[in-house]
Protein backbone atom coordinates (compact mmCIF):
# COMPACT_ATOMS: atom_id res chain seq x y z
CA UNK A 1 0.00 0.00 0.00
CA UNK A 2 1.35 3.41 -0.91
CA UNK A 3 1.15 5.47 2.25
CA UNK A 4 1.82 8.72 0.43
CA UNK A 5 -1.51 8.29 -1.35
CA UNK A 6 -3.13 9.37 1.92
CA UNK A 7 -1.75 12.88 1.58
CA UNK A 8 -4.31 15.64 1.29
CA UNK A 9 -4.93 16.86 -2.23
CA UNK A 10 -7.35 19.16 -3.99
CA UNK A 11 -10.21 16.82 -3.12
CA UNK A 12 -10.19 17.96 0.54
CA UNK A 13 -10.91 14.43 1.77
CA UNK A 14 -13.39 13.99 4.58
CA UNK A 15 -13.78 11.12 7.06
CA UNK A 16 -15.89 8.21 5.88
CA UNK A 17 -14.98 8.53 2.20
CA UNK A 18 -11.80 6.46 1.84
CA UNK A 19 -11.23 4.42 -1.32
CA UNK A 20 -8.57 1.79 -1.99
CA UNK A 21 -7.49 1.47 -5.64
CA UNK A 22 -5.95 -1.92 -6.45
CA UNK A 23 -4.29 -2.21 -9.86
CA UNK A 24 -0.85 -3.43 -10.94
CA UNK A 25 -0.57 -0.81 -13.72
CA UNK A 26 1.02 2.38 -12.30
CA UNK A 27 -0.58 4.63 -14.94
CA UNK A 28 -4.06 3.35 -14.17
CA UNK A 29 -3.51 3.71 -10.42
CA UNK A 30 -2.36 7.29 -10.85
CA UNK A 31 -5.24 8.19 -13.18
CA UNK A 32 -7.86 6.75 -10.87
CA UNK A 33 -6.27 8.22 -7.74
CA UNK A 34 -6.10 11.73 -9.23
CA UNK A 35 -9.66 11.57 -10.55
CA UNK A 36 -11.12 10.30 -7.30
CA UNK A 37 -9.28 12.90 -5.24
CA UNK A 38 -10.72 15.65 -7.41
CA UNK A 39 -14.13 14.07 -6.77
CA UNK A 40 -13.54 14.57 -3.04
CA UNK A 41 -12.42 11.15 -1.86
CA UNK A 42 -9.38 10.15 0.14
CA UNK A 43 -7.47 7.59 -1.92
CA UNK A 44 -4.96 4.88 -1.05
CA UNK A 45 -3.54 2.37 -3.51
CA UNK A 46 -2.11 -1.12 -3.76
CA UNK A 47 -0.35 -2.88 -6.64
CA UNK A 48 -0.97 -6.53 -5.68
CA UNK A 49 -3.65 -8.67 -4.14
CA UNK A 50 -1.54 -9.31 -1.05
CA UNK A 51 -1.01 -5.57 -0.55
CA UNK A 52 -4.75 -5.04 -0.83
CA UNK A 53 -5.53 -7.68 1.78
CA UNK A 54 -2.92 -6.21 4.15
CA UNK A 55 -4.25 -2.69 3.61
CA UNK A 56 -7.83 -3.71 4.43
CA UNK A 57 -6.65 -5.66 7.46
CA UNK A 58 -4.70 -2.66 8.78
CA UNK A 59 -7.23 0.05 7.99
CA UNK A 60 -10.46 -0.92 6.20
CA UNK A 61 -11.49 1.60 3.52
CA UNK A 62 -15.08 2.41 2.67
CA UNK A 63 -14.80 0.90 -0.80
CA UNK A 64 -12.25 -1.05 -2.83
CA UNK A 65 -11.79 -0.58 -6.59
CA UNK A 66 -10.28 -3.89 -7.61
CA UNK A 67 -8.66 -5.16 -10.80
CA UNK A 68 -9.13 -8.87 -11.51
CA UNK A 69 -5.79 -9.51 -13.23
CA UNK A 70 -3.18 -9.00 -10.50
CA UNK A 71 0.35 -10.45 -10.44
CA UNK A 72 -0.22 -12.65 -7.39
CA UNK A 73 -3.81 -13.28 -6.28
CA UNK A 74 -6.56 -12.67 -8.79
CA UNK A 75 -9.26 -10.19 -7.81
CA UNK A 76 -11.83 -12.91 -7.15
CA UNK A 77 -9.58 -14.51 -4.54
CA UNK A 78 -8.86 -11.10 -3.03
CA UNK A 79 -12.59 -10.53 -2.49
CA UNK A 80 -12.98 -13.92 -0.85
CA UNK A 81 -10.18 -13.06 1.59
CA UNK A 82 -11.58 -9.59 2.25
CA UNK A 83 -14.93 -11.11 3.15
CA UNK A 84 -13.17 -13.00 5.96
CA UNK A 85 -11.53 -9.85 7.33
CA UNK A 86 -14.31 -7.33 7.90
CA UNK A 87 -17.90 -7.18 9.04
CA UNK A 88 -19.90 -5.60 7.62
CA UNK A 89 -18.01 -6.46 4.44
CA UNK A 90 -16.09 -3.72 2.65
CA UNK A 91 -17.88 -2.87 -0.62
CA UNK A 92 -15.93 -3.88 -3.74
CA UNK A 93 -16.23 -2.52 -7.27
CA UNK A 94 -14.41 -4.63 -9.86
CA UNK A 95 -12.68 -2.48 -12.48
CA UNK A 96 -11.12 -4.74 -15.08
CA UNK A 97 -10.48 -5.51 -18.73
CA UNK A 98 -12.01 -8.98 -18.29
CA UNK A 99 -15.45 -8.48 -19.80
CA UNK A 100 -16.92 -11.92 -20.40
CA UNK A 101 -20.35 -12.64 -18.85
CA UNK A 102 -18.80 -15.50 -16.87
CA UNK A 103 -16.20 -13.17 -15.34
CA UNK A 104 -18.94 -10.76 -14.29
CA UNK A 105 -20.95 -13.59 -12.75
CA UNK A 106 -17.86 -14.89 -10.93
CA UNK A 107 -17.01 -11.44 -9.58
CA UNK A 108 -20.50 -10.69 -8.33
CA UNK A 109 -20.90 -14.20 -6.90
CA UNK A 110 -17.58 -13.87 -5.07
CA UNK A 111 -18.93 -10.81 -3.28
CA UNK A 112 -18.37 -7.85 -5.61
CA UNK A 113 -20.94 -5.06 -5.43
CA UNK A 114 -20.50 -3.92 -9.03
CA UNK A 115 -18.45 -4.83 -12.10
CA UNK A 116 -17.14 -2.17 -14.53
CA UNK A 117 -15.07 -3.05 -17.59
CA UNK A 118 -12.20 -1.08 -19.11
CA UNK A 119 -12.26 1.28 -20.92
CA UNK A 120 -14.75 3.11 -18.74
CA UNK A 121 -16.34 6.54 -18.44
CA UNK A 122 -15.04 8.47 -15.42
CA UNK A 123 -18.35 10.15 -14.66
CA UNK A 124 -20.19 6.84 -14.75
CA UNK A 125 -17.56 5.26 -12.51
CA UNK A 126 -17.91 8.00 -9.90
CA UNK A 127 -21.70 7.67 -10.05
CA UNK A 128 -21.42 3.92 -9.46
CA UNK A 129 -19.07 4.47 -6.51
CA UNK A 130 -21.51 6.89 -4.92
CA UNK A 131 -24.40 4.48 -5.49
CA UNK A 132 -22.50 1.68 -3.73
CA UNK A 133 -21.62 3.96 -0.81
CA UNK A 134 -25.26 5.04 -0.48
CA UNK A 135 -26.39 1.41 -0.43
CA UNK A 136 -23.76 0.72 2.22
CA UNK A 137 -25.08 3.57 4.34
CA UNK A 138 -22.08 5.85 3.73
CA UNK A 139 -22.51 9.44 2.62
CA UNK A 140 -20.29 9.33 -0.48
CA UNK A 141 -18.31 12.29 -1.71
CA UNK A 142 -20.49 14.78 -3.54
CA UNK A 143 -18.62 18.07 -3.63
CA UNK A 144 -15.94 18.48 -6.30
CA UNK A 145 -13.06 20.73 -5.27
CA UNK A 146 -10.34 22.38 -7.37
CA UNK A 147 -8.34 24.86 -5.34
CA UNK A 148 -10.81 27.44 -4.00
CA UNK A 149 -13.53 26.32 -6.43
CA UNK A 150 -16.23 23.95 -5.11
CA UNK A 151 -19.11 22.37 -6.99
CA UNK A 152 -21.96 20.50 -5.31
CA UNK A 153 -23.77 18.39 -7.96
CA UNK A 154 -26.76 17.57 -5.76
CA UNK A 155 -27.22 21.06 -4.37
CA UNK A 156 -26.48 22.58 -7.80
CA UNK A 157 -24.20 25.11 -6.13
CA UNK A 158 -20.81 26.55 -7.07
CA UNK A 159 -18.60 28.40 -4.61
CA UNK A 160 -15.36 30.29 -5.08
CA UNK A 161 -13.52 30.84 -1.77
CA UNK A 162 -16.88 30.40 -0.07
CA UNK A 163 -18.75 32.90 -2.27
CA UNK A 164 -21.54 31.64 -4.57
CA UNK A 165 -21.14 31.78 -8.35
CA UNK A 166 -24.41 31.77 -10.31
CA UNK A 167 -24.38 29.51 -13.38
CA UNK A 168 -26.98 28.45 -15.91
CA UNK A 169 -27.80 24.71 -16.06
CA UNK A 170 -25.59 24.27 -19.15
CA UNK A 171 -22.72 26.23 -17.61
CA UNK A 172 -23.05 24.09 -14.50
CA UNK A 173 -22.90 20.83 -16.50
CA UNK A 174 -19.87 22.08 -18.42
CA UNK A 175 -18.00 23.07 -15.26
CA UNK A 176 -18.94 19.76 -13.64
CA UNK A 177 -17.46 17.81 -16.55
CA UNK A 178 -14.26 19.86 -16.59
CA UNK A 179 -13.83 19.46 -12.82
CA UNK A 180 -14.31 15.71 -13.05
CA UNK A 181 -11.45 15.71 -15.55
CA UNK A 182 -9.35 18.39 -13.84
CA UNK A 183 -5.74 18.35 -15.01
CA UNK A 184 -6.60 16.44 -18.21
CA UNK A 185 -7.29 17.93 -21.62
CA UNK A 186 -10.89 17.22 -22.66
CA UNK A 187 -11.55 17.24 -26.44
CA UNK A 188 -14.41 19.42 -27.63
CA UNK A 189 -16.22 16.43 -29.14
CA UNK A 190 -16.22 14.68 -25.78
CA UNK A 191 -17.53 17.82 -24.07
CA UNK A 192 -20.37 17.94 -26.60
CA UNK A 193 -21.23 14.32 -25.90
CA UNK A 194 -21.25 14.63 -22.12
CA UNK A 195 -22.62 18.13 -21.62
CA UNK A 196 -25.13 18.44 -24.45
CA UNK A 197 -25.75 14.67 -24.79
CA UNK A 198 -25.67 14.89 -28.58
CA UNK A 199 -23.23 16.10 -31.19
CA UNK A 200 -24.92 19.47 -31.90
CA UNK A 201 -24.51 18.76 -35.61
CA UNK A 202 -20.77 18.57 -35.02
CA UNK A 203 -20.59 22.28 -34.18
CA UNK A 204 -17.92 22.65 -31.50
CA UNK A 205 -18.49 26.40 -31.53
CA UNK A 206 -21.15 25.95 -28.86
CA UNK A 207 -18.44 24.63 -26.54
CA UNK A 208 -16.27 27.70 -27.17
CA UNK A 209 -19.23 29.96 -26.47
CA UNK A 210 -20.05 28.38 -23.13
CA UNK A 211 -16.43 28.22 -22.06
CA UNK A 212 -16.28 31.97 -22.62
CA UNK A 213 -19.38 32.38 -20.43
CA UNK A 214 -17.78 30.31 -17.70
CA UNK A 215 -14.50 32.20 -17.91
CA UNK A 216 -16.28 35.52 -17.44
CA UNK A 217 -18.13 34.31 -14.37
CA UNK A 218 -15.18 32.50 -12.81
CA UNK A 219 -12.70 35.15 -13.91
CA UNK A 220 -14.56 37.68 -11.83
CA UNK A 221 -13.95 35.48 -8.79
CA UNK A 222 -10.27 34.65 -9.17
CA UNK A 223 -7.43 33.42 -11.43
CA UNK A 224 -8.23 31.73 -14.74
CA UNK A 225 -9.02 28.05 -14.29
CA UNK A 226 -10.04 26.92 -17.79
CA UNK A 227 -7.26 26.86 -20.35
CA UNK A 228 -7.40 26.32 -24.12
CA UNK A 229 -5.33 23.59 -25.78
CA UNK A 230 -5.46 24.75 -29.38
CA UNK A 231 -6.71 22.19 -31.84
CA UNK A 232 -7.83 19.83 -29.07
CA UNK A 233 -10.06 21.19 -26.34
CA UNK A 234 -9.95 22.56 -22.81
CA UNK A 235 -8.38 21.73 -19.47
CA UNK A 236 -9.20 22.91 -15.96
CA UNK A 237 -6.05 23.52 -13.92
CA UNK A 238 -5.83 24.53 -10.28
CA UNK A 239 -3.85 27.79 -9.89
CA UNK A 240 -0.56 27.44 -8.01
Amino acid sequence: MNSDDHASGPGRPRPGEVLLVVDDEPTMRELLSATLRFAGFTVASAATGAEAVDAVRDSPPDLVLLDVMLPDLDGFEVVRRLRELTWPPVPVLFLTARDSPQDKITGLTAGGDDYVTKPFDLEELIARIRAILRRAGLPGAHTLVAGDLELDPEGHQVLWAGDPVRLSPTEFRLLHHLMLNAGRVVPKARILEHVWRYDFAGDCGIVDTYVSYLRRKLGAAGPRLIHTVHGVGYVLRVPR
